[in-house]
């Protein structure tokens, strides 16, 4: 039965999917975000044209979203000059050589979906089926003749939760027992400055893990990860080159900071003579919309939303805050917030897996009962689990076919 559905058609999982949003390869950086907050989401694909093939010669070459801005920004050559930053090609922020995104068909198996994204994809690339022959994708001379959506490990993940009990009793199975626990995970102590983190940040990004924060006795105290930024604002580089790790979970809470705690980013961007990051804050923060927040104890995210969905925007240095007026007012998805979701040894494979979906994140922590980090479980290795089982029964059941048939021509 599993090995039945893990061939089913990856169609099956794009019913109902949205277009991607799409921004050119050589589009500058502050385009991208433009193109961002229009969309209404927090990641955008990328796509290149050129060199023959199908499609018009373009393909989808990587993904964009705020968190590849702030660690781009981080770079101690855009720290010094951040508006100069902007204007480099959005092709500068994509990780070299990585198969981030990839194209496959709609007829392709789940199980081949799975086998790319164990072999480091997190978007597939897949044309919509039954799309008006008369749109097309880019709008350029060189067009893509189909509409696309793009497959997440969430995406995938949650399909097979919602046929669980296809893989009966594995999901039941202890995590633990299952050697789903990934000890090889990226940890900076909370006192420590939050740029220390930079090179785990960038990995984690490729990665779709998180970085702990933990404390002298490597107890967990919160998070930070790439969807968390991906929630954040340009200003989040800033307050990563000059906090301390636990500041920064602070800074981040509510996709906002606290009033002191933007103003003590900023004296210490001009100790060490960041003027023009301290001159990105001030514009920023003249020119963005107020945010409302609440945060419920129980949830790892909290509603933000704009008061005002109409922002008058001058002429000069503020060009990539254009898009934060009426077109953003369909960005509105909740922000994040730093705080790790746990569990422990014992916890089944199938109550990780509702926390991961419940809570939206990659990555969920496990701990001793005094807070102790063990590990962390992720969706590659819970989609691991499910695959290497799959690829088990359907060897058993191979076996057991020709023990059958060695059996019949015995008998003959």
């Amino acid at each position: 039965m599993a090995v039945k559905f893990l061939n089913e058609e990856v169609s099956e999982l794009c019913l109902g999917k949205p277009k991607v949003a799409w921004v050119a390869a050589t589009a500058t950086i502050s385009d991208a975000l433009t193109a961002l907050r229009k969309s209404g989401d927090t990641h955008i694909s990328v796509w290149a044209c050129g060199g023959g093939g199908g499609n018009g010669g373009c393909a989808c070459v990587g993904k964009f979203c705020m968190a590849d801005v702030i660690l781009f920004l981080c770079r101690e050559e855009n720290s010094a000059d951040p508006f100069k930053a902007f204007e480099s090609p959005v092709s500068d922020i994509l990780p070299k050589g990585s198969a981030i995104v990839r194209h496959i068909e709609s007829n392709y198996s789940l199980v081949e979906a799975i086998d790319y994204i164990l072999d480091g994809t997190q978007n597939l690339v897949i044309p919509i089926q039954n799309h008006n022959p008369r749109k097309k994708f880019l709008n350029n001379a060189r067009h893509v003749s189909h509409e696309y959506c793009w497959l997440t490990q969430e995406n995938v993940i949650r399909f097979l939760l919602n046929s669980v009990g296809v893989f009966s009793p594995i999901p039941t199975f202890t995590i633990e027992s299952l050697n789903v626990i990934d000890n090889d995970i990226m940890t900076i102590l909370y006192s420590k400055p939050a740029i220390s983190a930079l090179a785990h940040l960038n990995r984690a990004l490729t990665e779709q893990t998180s970085v702990a924060i933990v404390d002298e006795h490597n107890r967990l105290i919160g998070e930070i990860s790439p969807l968390t930024l991906a929630c954040c604002d340009e200003t989040a580089a800033a307050a990563i080159k000059t906090l301390s790790a636990v500041d920064l979970m602070t800074y981040m809470d509510c996709g906002g900071p606290q009033e002191d705690l933007a103003q003590l980013v900023k004296t210490r961007l001009e100790e060490r003579n960041l003027g023009a990051m301290v001159e990105m804050m001030d514009e920023f923060f003249q020119f963005s919309m107020p945010l409302n927040c609440s945060a419920s104890s129980s949830s790892s995210s909290c509603s933000c939303s704009s008061d005002d969905e109409s922002v008058s925007v001058s002429s000069g240095r503020n060009w990539w805050w254009s898009s934060r007026g009426s077109s953003s007012g369909g960005r509105h998805f909740p922000a994040r917030r730093s705080k790790a979701i746990v569990c422990n040894r014992e916890s089944s494979l199938v109550a990780v897996m509702v926390q991961a979906l419940a809570h939206r994140v990659t990555c969920v922590w496990v701990v001793e009962k005094d807070g102790t980090l063990v590990g962390a479980v992720t969706f590659a290795g819970i989609l691991n689990v499910f695959r290497s089982a799959t690829a088990e029964r359907h060897h058993n059941n191979n076996n057991n076919n020709n023990n059958n048939n060695n059996n019949n021509r015995t008998r003959d």
